[in-house]
């Protein structure tokens, strides 16, 4: 089983990255998915910022709302997540897991840094 995550980079704000994750080992097309951000403090924690379940049904942060969409493609084994009108505190690495608790290894996520 393993997640791994691209398409991270650096860019302005108001700017858009596509962040796509393939998942490996099993046929996760009936598993809810998300995406997960790190944050330094308090801790060194993981936030769940969009999921996926296995109708399509999406769920966001409220934080995320209206600039984040998450979509799959069960047929590859790969979850999208557009993000549009970054803004500086979305600067975090990124991850994509099981939603919502994330409970299968971690993968090495792909940073998002959004910087003028």
């Amino acid at each position: 089983v393993q997640f791994v995550e691209s398409g991270g980079d650096t860019v302005q704000p108001g700017g858009s990255l596509r962040l796509s994750c393939v998942a490996s080992g099993g046929d996760w097309s009936f598993t809810a998915m998300g995406w997960f951000r790190a944050r330094p403090t308090p801790g060194y924690r993981r936030e769940l910022v969009a999921s996926i379940d296995n109708k399509g049904t999406t769920k966001y942060v409220d934080s995320v709302k209206g600039r984040f969409t998450i979509t799959r493609d069960n047929t590859k084994n790969i979850i999208y997540l557009q993000m549009n009108d970054l803004k500086p505190e979305d600067t975090a690495p990124y991850y994509c897991n099981t939603a919502p608790d994330g409970v299968v290894s971690w993968g090495q996520g792909t940073q998002v840094t959004v910087s003028s």
